[in-house]
């Protein structure tokens, strides 16, 4: 008799538990999806998305590096700062004979450009250790940039960008600091120069990529432009 009404009973039992109980809500995996992914939590998944790189065969940048612009890039997607995917690295901790430029497609996860990339001629020889965001020093400026228009300036194609730290690169728009092309960015000039040719401070890329590049991180991608500086670590707010 117990086991004929077990089934009945199990019927009304369930018949009384909201549905909320039973099935999850899409809203609620949605929102515990998004938590997982803020910049609080990252330290945590730094490495593991570093690790998921794909590399199509180019070096991966430093992990500490990449940790700082992976940091920032959620701050400033957060802020609605930064539109793209995509995450443009330049570490001047290495030498300038370096490829020290990534272009990353964090939707991906893939590298889709390292290059050579030149600091500004007051800024160092072969490896940079001098910074500035004053108008006419001739030195490249760190930290978090978005990417802005594209226009035809002397260099021919080039990109614009905002500086998003206050008394670091703020003054980048003003100061005229782009993107762009540039002979002296390249292995011939390190063969006959050994060293790589040096800009008025902007981040000069190789001619036969420029277009590529520019056309990738234009319009609301993020620029991280790194150095281990100590005063730029308290002053940069982003990653802190």
């Amino acid at each position: 008799m117990i086991y004929k009404l077990f089934p009945i009973f199990l019927f009304f039992l369930f018949s009384f538990i909201p549905s909320e109980a039973i099935s999850p809500n899409p809203k609620s995996i949605q929102k515990s999806i998004v938590v997982t992914l803020t910049p609080q939590r990252l330290d945590s998944k730094t490495e593991l998305v570093y690790n998921a790189l794909k590399s199509n065969q180019f070096a991966l940048p430093n992990l500490e590096s990449f940790t700082k612009a992976l940091k920032g890039f959620y701050l400033l997607k957060e802020k609605g700062l930064v539109q793209k995917d995509i995450l443009t690295l330049v570490d001047f901790s290495l030498s300038s004979n370096t490829k020290r430029l990534w272009v990353i497609d964090l939707a991906t996860n893939t590298i889709l450009y390292n290059s050579l990339v030149a600091h500004g001629r007051n800024t160092g020889e072969e490896f940079a250790n001098s910074f500035s965001n004053a108008a006419q020093s001739f030195k490249s400026s760190l930290g978090f940039y978005t990417t802005a228009e594209v226009y035809n300036g002397k260099h021919g194609m080039s990109l614009k960008l905002d500086g998003l730290e206050k008394g670091i690169n703020d003054n980048a728009r003003a100061r005229g600091v782009v993107m762009h092309a540039a002979n002296y960015v390249s292995n011939l000039f390190i063969k006959n120069n050994k060293r790589l040719g040096r800009s008025e401070g902007c981040p000069a890329i190789p001619e036969e990529l420029s277009k590529g590049i520019i056309n990738t991180i234009k319009n609301k991608s993020c620029l991280f432009i790194y150095y281990p500086s100590v005063n730029f670590k308290t002053a940069s707010k982003l990653v802190s």
